[in-house]
């Protein structure tokens, strides 16, 4: 009987599968007599989900490998998508998909790489009226830093083209921190065209900031301060985690982990051996990550209300991944993953380190002292880190998935890097919508909304097709005769039957949570359904208005929670193509019918994030702030996962662990009552 193949269908494309794809795909467009192709995006192309439980549990033995391929030809304003069996060994007939997108017939476009990027500041520079404008600011071109945006709110003038606009700052050196001296100038460059078809600017050039703001080291203008003492994390056996490819296993935990362009990270199938069911592995998670982020900017004034960016969707998450560095991104003992996208010649990018592998204690996970012996049981937690960190021109976002021993799975984001500043507009003396964190440097309020896409199993033998989706409210009892203390609450569920009583924002006041239970098994003890818990995060959603143009485009941001039936190839919340769309093509679509959501294999679009209300702290570099959830078991084990958890070794410790001298425990309980009495 024929085995397996090598490579696990989830396994990222390799960086030869790249030039596979890129070459099939130029050969085709050859055979068409197309103009030179510019690739926008070549990836792995998920196999669907019933091909991938099958897989699983052995039915099959392989399934296909495909890239999908996002592909232009400037100067038209159309592309094509493009499907390559990389199995194939001749180029010309790998090939077995191939469609052309009108860009005019579309609401979006592909997202613009760190090449288009590239270009919209090269168009930018080249421009003759630009630097003319430069120059009657008194700056020097050569000082002049631009950052390019994608266009929110595009007027309609404007659209039935590929448009970028390009915030420009003064840069007093190659570290100078540019972002204390913000200029007026915004061109809007066609990347099609390649030329700059218009300028904001104020009326009268105003006084560009020069006092500067630096966080490179060679740069502060104060000292540092004394260093904190050496802090050591070693672990002289090696890490407690196993990596064959992109498998890991860790703690009775195994998962699998992917990285593409768009998303970066991706987990999935997570699962846990159960000791309790004879050491069966039970799947928690089919997949896991996050698809999108909205940053929606709060100053209604112009050019400032276009920016608002759907960094997934305009510039991919993954394109955007740092390499990361042992001692400074991670601690201990580390193991890295590559991540691989392309450019636009269809070449490999190799990102090293993308993915960074490692655990941490995290405290206390678990302790009793009995005061009656004196004798205490202590645990110390671990979790496993699975993160990588991506910069949006600005802004530095750190993504990380934790898996916990008492069988939690948690997502934390970082937010830190430098805010986006601009210039005080002509009429403001002081700013209405932000902050003035420097003299003349204005940081306007701002959101950054994420969306978590979450397709949980929780032990379904169908992948989860047959799970129910309740809402939890914490539910005060009236005095009465059935409460005449009034001291009662109860915990109130209600079932989330249909995609539009799905939609749900988050009460901290009612202690709301999200329960995704398995009605399929029940607990022991208990009798209720085997589940998972989704713990929401505290803070608004969208506070533009609902006719706003980001409420147009990213309705994700509207509501907490959104929960509709599986379909392959719904991923990404705004829709497949959002750089410059108007309208959302995603979960606004995909949740106009009032649809069923039993039977449905539902999948939880899961909205959280930070308003930043901006602090002068936040200024010259942000201090990292941090938002996140969790998914808890509740009744899906019979008892505490981690009371098996053994001891320290007081060895591994500086000092005694966990009473390891009275580990021992005691065979006889003292006399407390007439020690009590003695003392009295």
């Amino acid at each position: 009987m024929r085995g397996r193949p090598a490579l696990h269908p989830l396994h990222p494309l390799s960086a030869e599968e790249v030039q596979l794809a890129a070459a099939a795909c130029r050969s085709h467009a050859a055979r068409l007599q197309l103009p030179p192709l510019r690739y926008n995006t070549i990836t792995l192309q998920e196999p669907p989900k019933q091909q991938l439980l099958a897989y699983e549990s052995g039915q099959v033995l392989s399934l296909p490998r495909l890239a999908f391929c996002i592909l232009q030809t400037p100067p038209e304003f159309a592309f094509y998508e493009a499907l390559v069996d990389l199995r194939s060994h001749v180029s010309t007939s790998a090939v077995v998909s191939w469609v052309k997108l009108n860009g005019s017939q579309l609401d979006g476009q592909p997202l613009a790489t760190p090449d288009d990027c590239l270009l919209a500041e090269a168009i930018a520079r080249d421009d003759p009226q630009v630097q003319q404008m430069v120059a009657a600011r008194g700056v020097s071109f050569s000082a002049v830093a631009c950052d390019p945006w994608a266009i929110h709110a595009c007027p309609d003038e404007w659209m039935g083209r590929r448009l970028m606009q390009v915030f420009m700052y003064y840069k007093d050196g190659p570290d100078d921190n540019e972002y204390a001296h913000p200029m007026d100038l915004c061109p809007v460059v066609d990347l099609n065209e390649k030329k700059v078809i218009h300028v904001d600017a104020y009326p009268t050039p105003p006084k560009i900031p020069l006092k500067k703001a630096n966080y490179h080291r060679q740069l502060l203008d104060k000292p540092f301060r004394p260093p904190a003492k050496p802090l050591m994390i070693t672990q002289p056996q090696g890490p407690s985690f196993k990596v064959n490819g992109h498998h890991i296993t860790w703690q009775k935990w195994d998962f699998r982990i992917g990285f593409n362009g768009r998303e970066g990270l991706v987990l999935y199938d997570i699962g846990y051996r159960d000791e309790d069911q004879g050491g069966r592995r039970r799947s928690v998670v089919h997949r896991a990550s996050i698809v999108e982020m909205c940053v929606p900017y709060g100053d209604p004034r112009p050019p400032y209300n276009r920016k608002s960016a759907l960094d997934a969707g305009d510039y991919g998450l993954g394109f955007a991944a740092n390499s990361l560095e042992l001692g400074c991104d991670c601690l201990g003992e580390v193991t890295y993953f590559d991540g691989v996208v392309s450019d636009a010649a269809g070449e490999p990018v190799i990102i090293k380190n993308a993915v960074c592998l490692h655990e941490e204690d995290h405290g206390l996970l678990w302790k009793h002292l009995d005061y009656r012996t004196g004798y205490a049981e202590v645990r110390r937690g671990r979790r496993l880190v699975v993160s990588f960190i991506m910069t949006a021109v600005n802004y530095e976002y750190c993504f990380y998935w934790y898996l916990y021993q008492g069988g939690t799975v948690g997502c934390d984001i970082k937010l830190t890097g430098i805010l986006s500043t601009s210039l005080l507009s002509p009429d403001e003396k002081q700013p209405s919508h932000g902050t003035l964190v420097g003299a003349g440097v204005n940081a306007a309020h701002h959101q950054h909304l994420f969306s978590a896409r979450l397709d949980l199993v929780v032990d379904d033998e169908q992948g989860g097709k047959d799970l129910v989706v309740c809402e939890l409210n914490a539910q005060q009892q009236p005095t009465g005769p059935s409460n005449p203390a009034g001291n009662g609450f109860i915990c109130q569920e209600t079932e989330l039957t249909t995609v539009h009583q799905a939609q749900r924002t988050a009460a901290p006041e009612l202690n709301r949570v999200w329960r995704i239970k398995n009605p399929g098994k029940q607990h022991p003890h208990s009798g209720q359904p085997i589940a998972y818990h989704l713990y929401p995060a505290q803070g608004p959603c969208l506070l533009a208005q609902p006719d706003s143009a980001v409420a147009k485009r990213a309705f994700f941001t509207t509501k907490n929670l959104f929960v509709t039936p599986y379909q392959d190839g719904q991923l990404y919340p705004a829709g497949q193509y959002v750089f410059q769309s108007q309208n959302d093509t995603g979960l606004k679509q995909w949740t106009q019918e009032d649809r069923s959501l039993l039977g449905a294999d539902p999948v939880l679009w899961y909205t959280f994030g930070v308003t930043h209300f901006v602090r002068p702290e936040d200024y010259p570099v942000m201090p990292c702030d941090q938002i996140g959830f969790l998914l808890k078991p509740v009744g899906f084990f019979v008892c505490n996962p981690a009371i098996d958890v053994p001891p320290e070794d007081p060895a591994h410790s500086a000092g005694d662990c966990c009473n390891a001298a009275g580990a021992a425990g005691s065979s006889k309980l003292p006399d407390v009552s007439s020690d009590i009495m003695s003392r009295l």
